[in-house]
């Protein structure tokens, strides 16, 4: 995007960020408006199709829905009256439907023969008025730009506010532990919580705030300048300091002083980072009783639960994507540490067979039913399956529009360690292609495993057939710096990997399925 437009966008911010920080909401207004949310959840999806799909020309969803037969007419009449999951899902059945490879650019959107898109651009809400922007992470070229609303954003916030009234945890003094942008947790995490009247008292960033670096330059400026102004509007949110994977002590030390001084505290940060900072607190001798943590970005195990609640930390996880936001608040009275309440006022959800090359999944596919949503999305795919279950649980999130659950949630092409998120693609190719060019061998002579180790940390154990003799801190630097090439975002997982030492080179022969395939990327021991 050009700067001119980047310095529009962010005058725009400006203008915004004085009413979204001095005008905070409360529990009731949240709980109202969620409730409202619910009540129009049909006619904002239908808003959102009739201008952002059929009012839009270059909708990569409009030859599909042609191809189906389906006018904004009959799309209409179905939702009234089969609802709207089951309008989607026999939309899904007639072929209408974006694979996650397809709505990431990965692959080019092809239908009957017909190229329809070739980039997530396409699939942007063309009626959006971004306030700011902030990136996934696609490690591809350059990262996918992700363009937001601080109104949507107040609708995140909304959700959140009842989630951690539902925890206990509205009031509770604060550490974020997430990076600044383009990595757009931290930020938004700093900014939702000051929408209801709570900024955090620390921010932690494993990444660098202070990295003017050409690629990240203009997220530096936004991060800064977004502070700068939310203090001159008399909020004093706080300033990002540097705070590498490997010194979770810093982490935990602060908690531990808010426990001193409070009481109580509240940790927003991913699985990993926050059982890093338990098992800093561990060898410390710390006792975090008393201690919130809600996690996110990556799946709650039972390891990573029992090494967090060995200190006497509570621990509840949200779910979401940066498409969409958070869309899935943690239960209060879970059957497993995975238990989210899905909220359908911000999405729709079905699941649908899916063919990879091991196994047949349910795959799930969105719909985004806001018209603020950064992405207009219908059946499209997240990467994730698990399990959906309507049921009353009894917590204070068994309410109207959050009473769908969701359980056991796995990614299927997505490589999600240390708070950093790849697409298997590219580490696919990585190990295909730049490792064996580089080091010698073939692309059978490397695998990247997935697993976690004794203490409930992911590490990736880069197997290497033995036949080769290839120095082990030389290859782990080599696939850092291949990794680091291909994109600011890769850069940064690159970066939070080397802090982590959450690379290990494993001498053994990479292993082939029982069908005689061979997997480049895999999970498990």
């Amino acid at each position: 995007m050009p700067v001119w437009a980047d310095l529009k966008m962010f005058a725009r911010f400006a203008g915004g960020l004085r009413a979204f920080l001095r005008q905070p909401i409360d529990e009731k207004q949240a709980r109202d408006w969620i409730d409202r949310l619910v009540a129009e959840r049909e006619q904002n999806f239908l808003r959102v199709a009739r201008r952002g799909i059929y009012g839009y020309p270059r909708s990569p969803y409009l030859p599909m829905l042609r191809a189906a037969d389906c006018s904004f007419r009959d799309l209409e009449l179905s939702v009234q009256r089969r609802g709207l999951e089951q309008t989607l899902r026999s939309l899904r059945e007639a072929g209408v439907y974006v694979s996650f490879e397809e709505s990431k650019g990965r692959v080019p959107l092809v239908r009957d023969g017909q190229l329809i898109s070739e980039g997530p651009v396409a699939f942007a809400n063309p009626f959006l008025e971004p306030d700011y922007a902030s990136a996934t992470g696609g490690s591809s070229g350059t990262p996918t730009r992700v363009e937001h609303e601080l109104g949507h954003l107040a609708v995140l916030a909304a959700h959140e506010l009842v989630t951690y009234a539902a925890h206990d945890a509205v009031e509770l003094p604060t550490i974020v532990f997430r990076g600044v942008l383009p990595d757009g947790s931290g930020f938004h995490n700093t900014l939702r919580r000051a929408h209801y009247g709570q900024p955090p008292q620390m921010w932690c960033s494993p990444v660098d705030p202070w990295d003017f670096s050409p690629g990240q330059r203009r997220f530096r400026f936004a991060t800064w300048g977004t502070l700068l102004l939310a203090r001159l509007y008399g909020v004093p949110l706080p300033w990002p300091h540097f705070v590498p994977v490997e010194r979770a002590d810093t982490v935990a030390r602060a908690a531990r002083r808010l426990l001193d001084e409070h009481g109580r505290c509240l940790v927003l940060a991913s699985a990993s980072r926050g059982l890093r900072v338990c098992l800093a607190a561990e060898q410390l001798g710390f006792n975090l009783q008393g201690a919130v943590f809600r996690v996110a970005g990556e799946p709650l195990s039972d390891a990573r639960l029992e090494g967090m609640q060995r200190v006497g930390a509570r621990v509840f996880s949200t779910y979401g994507f940066t498409e969409l936001g958070r869309v899935g608040m943690g239960c209060r009275a879970p059957l497993d540490q995975t238990d989210v309440h899905l909220c359908q006022s911000l999405c729709a959800l079905i699941q649908y067979p899916r063919n990879t090359d091991l196994e047949t999944i349910d795959a799930w596919c969105f719909t985004s039913v806001l018209p603020t949503a950064p992405r207009i999305l219908l059946n499209t795919e997240s990467d994730d399956t698990g399990l959906i279950e309507e049921r009353s649980c009894g917590c204070p999130l068994d309410i109207p529009g959050l009473g769908l659950h969701l359980r056991r949630i796995r990614s299927f092409r997505k490589l999600t360690t240390d708070g950093a998120t790849l697409f298997a693609a590219d580490v696919e190719r990585l190990l295909e292609h730049d490792l064996p060019a580089r080091f010698g061998g073939t692309p059978f002579d490397y695998q990247l495993a997935e697993q976690e180790d004794g203490a409930g940390l992911t590490r990736l154990h880069l197997r290497v057939h033995p036949r080769l003799t290839i120095d082990g801190p030389a290859l782990i630097e080599g696939f850092y710096l291949a990794l680091a090439r291909q994109s600011v975002m890769a850069a940064s997982a690159a970066n939070l990997w080397r802090q982590g030492q959450t690379l290990r080179i494993v001498r053994v022969a990479p292993r082939w399925t029982g069908r005689g395939k061979f997997q480049s990327l895999v999970r498990g021991p």
